[in-house]
């Protein structure tokens, strides 16, 4: 059996996250996806909150698939202007400061002027600063320094940068010969590759999908509510395809496809998830168990919203989320055959 080849979606992975789409600012990489899909004759459409939905028809229309991934990133705004020139800035997700300390910025104004930056702490200079490193990473130390010759917050209004602008961080993806995808926004954009691959491999392969199925990729998720919408009624089968979380007490790794069973909104369907072992173990596909304490999904939201679905939720393991990201080849390979066989399947319940 083919499948959709893994060194297209790296590829494709490294091209998603070279474009900044934070949260509440994701039009050009929706646009991007829906360019895609729309050279393979895909029919999608936008709904309001600016996510994209690809449908491919299937052999019963009667009952509904809906798989989804998010688009959206981490990310921050421009909370106040300083009078030294410097920006403060409010997060947009659940991240801590300290992981975007040193990190290249951008920032994008409402006119779609775009200047470069770095994240750092006002007391960064131990050669000034004598506690520099034991200050707290919170949002009045740290600020953005703007590569532009500003000396006031009027040389920066000047720039046409404003309360309100959004900053997106700098991805420095890398693709190691060991196999290793190293990349802020992993999270979920690895997914969001590994859907449109399935997508292009059943379109370019002419194959059949038993049920009609719905692919959502959704941009609000890193807020809450990516995928809670837009849920036809025929949708039995609800799939969130997202990133599986690593650290210690933890199974998923970064080299087998991750099968959440519970996250911090309680378990997942039993049977959807029964089915999805079931297809690992019956075509080698590597994957982990696992239950992500501090976690929630677009599939959780749809439940949350008052879906009559049964949910699930997989991915690629990912080491270091919301922070310096790092998935494997083999991680990505897994994931993707998982996907494959999924859609083939009979619905589980």
């Amino acid at each position: 059996m083919s499948y959709p080849d893994t060194k297209e979606t790296i590829d494709l992975i490294k091209k998603l996250v070279t474009i900044p789409s934070p949260t509440g600012n994701t039009f050009e990489v929706i646009t991007y996806v829906e360019k895609f899909l729309r050279e393979l004759q895909v029919d999608t459409y936008r709904n309001r909150k600016g996510g994209l939905i690809a449908t491919l028809p299937g052999t019963d229309s009667s009952k509904h698939r809906m798989l989804t991934a998010h688009v959206d990133t981490l990310g921050a705004m421009v909370k106040e202007i300083k009078p030294s020139g410097r920006l403060k800035i409010d997060l947009i997700g659940g991240f801590k400061y300290n992981s975007i300390e040193g990190e290249y910025c951008q920032i994008e104004t409402s006119s779609g002027r775009k200047y470069s930056g770095t994240i750092l702490m006002h007391q960064t200079s131990v050669h000034v600063y004598k506690d520099a490193g034991k200050a707290e990473r919170n949002q009045e130390n740290m600020e953005v320094r703007i590569d532009e010759v500003v000396k006031s917050a009027e040389d920066v209004r000047k720039l046409g940068i404003e309360v309100g602008d959004f900053v997106s961080f700098s991805p420095r993806v890398e693709i190691t010969p060991s196999g290793f995808i190293k990349s802020r926004h992993l999270d979920d954009k690895a997914s969001v590759a590994l859907l449109l691959q399935l997508i292009k491999h059943l379109k370019t392969n002419e194959i059949s999908l038993p049920y009609t199925t719905h692919f959502l990729i959704s941009n609000n998720e890193e807020i809450g509510y990516g995928g809670n919408s837009n849920i036809t009624p025929e949708t039995v089968e609800y799939l969130a395809v997202d990133m599986g979380a690593m650290g210690d007490g933890q199974s998923t790794d970064e080299y087998t496809v991750s099968i959440c069973v519970k996250d911090a909104s309680g378990p997942y369907h039993y049977g959807l998830r029964k089915h999805l072992v079931k297809l690992a173990q019956e075509n080698n596909i590597e994957y982990k168990l696992d239950i992500y304490p501090y976690y929630g999904s677009d599939a959780s939201a749809a439940i949350r919203s008052g879906h009559d679905i049964v949910h699930g939720l997989i991915g690629p393991g990912i080491d270091s989320s919301h922070a310096f990201e790092r998935t494997h080849q083999s991680s990505i390979e897994n994931t993707g055959k998982l996907l494959h066989h999924y859609v083939l399947s009979e619905i589980s319940s």
